[in-house]
């Protein structure tokens, strides 16, 4: 691990020898993820991408892409594009990108079950907007708004995400 590595505690999230209090997944940490059991998945994942509302905020770094109306992320294990971006229509399940709520104003994307991904291992972990102080998420982490914009413009693609893995 580095300091440029993201380390997630029961403490919270560490950055750069700064602590942030985070949110976890509703089924807690797990190292058997499925998709459904709302867990946050134990390991090591790269981070692989970032995602940005361009209507509600400035670019937060040059190689983060925008989400479009219509944009979508894939989590129905029957869909060839299992755990993809995919944009509507769409026939199959999936979860809006552009959401009415902040949640999803800016993503940065994990290699969670990804770029291969195993149906029923768990679709997408990203790291996004909470919507309160200590609600869970699906199996996301997430962070105050004005902490993942901070986290977001100093992270790089050497960045990793060491989630219940011991220093």
């Amino acid at each position: 691990m580095t300091p440029n590595d993201l380390v997630l505690s029961p403490r919270g999230l560490s950055f750069q020898g700064r602590l942030y209090p985070c949110s976890i997944g509703k089924g807690g940490l797990r190292a058997d993820k499925r998709e459904g059991d709302g867990a946050t998945p134990i390991g090591v994942h790269r981070l692989v991408g970032m995602l940005y509302r361009p209507d509600r905020m400035a670019r937060p770094t040059d190689w983060a892409r925008p989400i479009r109306p219509g944009d979508l992320w894939s989590d129905d294990i029957s869909d060839p594009d299992y755990n993809m971006m995919v944009h509507s229509p769409h026939r199959f399940g999936h979860e809006k990108l552009r959401r009415g709520d902040p949640l999803y104003d800016l993503v940065i994307l994990t290699n969670w079950n990804w770029p291969y991904p195993v149906k029923g291992r768990g679709s997408a972990i990203f790291i996004h907007q909470w919507r309160r102080p200590g609600y869970p998420t699906e199996g996301c982490i997430a962070l105050r708004r004005d902490h993942l914009r901070q986290i977001a413009k100093r992270i790089t693609f050497e960045t990793r995400l060491f989630v219940g893995q011991r220093r």
